[in-house]
């Protein structure tokens, strides 16, 4: 199968894969957010749960306070995504009942 340009200036994976919702060698388009998560579990077939952790402003105390959220994507079988990875995540349309992301991108490994 031939890589193609999602069009995120990302480097595309070293493996390749028969996946039809791989955004680089399948036929799933990406679109809206982009976000960088740690994997915090692999367990299940084709899916990652990662965790995205930000600071939100509270206006009232002048202060902020630290927020985390899981998301759960769909991870391709070229991404081979495990526990403790920090990842790159995009949405795309849903791939299942809570599944509106898809990994995209591995960055290395992180302590989890």
């Amino acid at each position: 199968m031939m890589k193609k340009d999602i069009g995120l200036g990302l480097q595309p994976p070293e493996h390749e894969c028969s996946d039809r919702n791989c955004p680089w060698h399948g036929e799933l388009p990406v679109r809206g957010r982009v976000l960088e998560c740690v994997v915090v579990s692999s367990h299940a077939h084709s899916t990652a749960i990662v965790e995205r952790r930000y600071n939100l402003f509270i206006p009232k105390y002048q202060r902020y306070e630290r927020r985390k959220s899981r998301i759960t994507a769909h991870n391709p079988a070229c991404m081979q995504a495990k526990k403790g990875d920090s990842v790159v995540i995009a949405e795309c349309r849903p791939l299942a009942k809570t599944k509106h992301f898809v990994i995209v991108a591995r960055q290395g490994c992180e302590q989890a």
